[in-house]
């Protein structure tokens, strides 16, 4: 049987989970934490990860990181920090994996477009999606919708929420409305997501040449570890020089991170989760460090995502999004028969509210390369 005996008392613990939506029995051989990962892994969402853009679109690389690749590098990172911290990494692992179910295809220009769309029927945010498919939209077993995760998985996935969805969200959207913090796996998860992606666009921006290595060097954080390499490893150049440097940058932010969120832990000394709920964020960069992370985002936003290259991309994503959300939407009748709304003619806006949700559901289910066949079958007299 598994024992939660070496995590601190603050540590979320299998034991004294709140529980699943739908009762279940307890397993003899793993615990709560351990069957939510396990779930997420097994799901259709987590395996159509493969084929979702991170940066770039699938298409334009084998090497490029999607958003599986993505979620088991920040599962990874997670994983060794709780460790360090004696947290519960069978949780922080299962909301890594989790983080970005619900996320559309062509990563952020995906999500905005189908925001745009969804805007008079409530919008459109990946968490809260992410949410909908292990709660509603996976359908895996005979007793109940979706993967029927703890709560304390579902928290962690639930990074941002405004206080009108909140409100309808029950026991998982309470701490927004109460303004409390979640568990310390979710806010070690959070960080640990941003460690990932800002290191692996710099990896990638810089093996798609829109990212040239005589930028970074400017910005100290990268300069100092580059510097740091070529004095280690004399004549080092090229991809193993990068990665590298980036391997560095990673193993600087961890260590950061666990050393900081040590001190702020000694500081409150939570004895439980809910002392955790209720103090300030316990997870946390040193402040220094936190001016360099933002230094790198603000780069990256500026210099790769905004790229001439990437731009291109995301204005083609925008249009295939939007004109499948606005053709679906003006014939239900091209999508599939489980997407098709059966109309009410009672209540016109409320039938369209259905609908539009059902439309959200389909096209953020969609891989990139599914979105731009269903787009092709839509719009091009070609295709059958």
């Amino acid at each position: 049987m598994f024992s939660d005996a070496q995590l601190a008392p603050y540590a979320a613990q299998s034991a004294t989970s709140r529980g699943r939506r739908h009762n279940e029995a307890a397993s003899s051989s793993r615990s709560e934490y351990q069957r939510d990962r396990d779930r997420i892994i097994h799901c259709t969402a987590f395996r159509r990860l493969e084929y979702k853009t991170q940066v770039f679109v699938n298409h334009e690389g084998d090497l490029f990181r999607t958003r599986l690749t993505h979620s088991l590098e920040v599962a990874q990172i997670a994983r060794s920090t709780a460790r360090n911290l004696r947290l519960n990494e069978d949780l922080v692992e299962a909301i890594s994996l989790a983080h970005d179910l619900g996320h559309t295809p062509f990563g952020h220009a995906g999500q905005d477009a189908l925001n745009a769309c969804m805007k008079e029927f409530g919008g459109f945010e990946h968490n809260l999606q992410s949410l909908r498919v292990v709660d509603t939209l996976e359908e895996r077993y005979g007793a109940f919708d979706g993967l029927n995760l703890t709560f304390e998985t579902r928290e962690g996935i639930l990074k941002h929420c405004s206080l009108n969805n909140a409100s309808k969200l029950g026991d998982v959207g309470q701490r927004f409305l109460e303004k409390k913090q979640a568990n310390l796996e979710a806010q070690l998860t959070n960080l640990a997501d941003e460690i990932a992606y800002n290191n692996h666009d710099i990896d990638d921006g810089l093996r798609s040449g829109l990212l040239v290595e005589s930028q970074l060097i400017e910005l100290d954080f990268y300069g100092r570890f580059r510097a740091e390499v070529a004095t280690t490893y004399p004549g080092i150049a090229g991809r193993r020089a990068i990665s590298e440097t980036i391997r560095r940058m990673i193993n600087a932010l961890i260590v950061d991170l666990i050393t900081t969120s040590e001190q702020r832990i000694r500081d409150c000394a939570p004895q439980s989760v809910d002392d955790v709920r209720h103090a300030d964020p316990l997870i946390a960069f040193s402040e220094a460090m936190q001016k360099q992370a933002t230094v790198l985002k603000q780069f990256l936003h500026h210099n790769l995502y905004r790229h001439y290259m990437v731009n291109r991309m995301a204005s083609k994503a925008r249009r295939v999004v939007t004109d499948l959300f606005n053709a679906m939407m003006d014939e239900p009748i091209l999508l599939p028969p489980d997407y098709q709304m059966k109309l009410t003619d009672k209540n016109q806006q409320q039938d369209d509210l259905q609908q539009a949700r059902k439309i959200a559901d389909y096209i953020a289910g969609m891989t990139d390369r599914y979105a731009m066949l269903e787009h092709r079958r839509l719009f091009s007299v070609d295709e059958v």
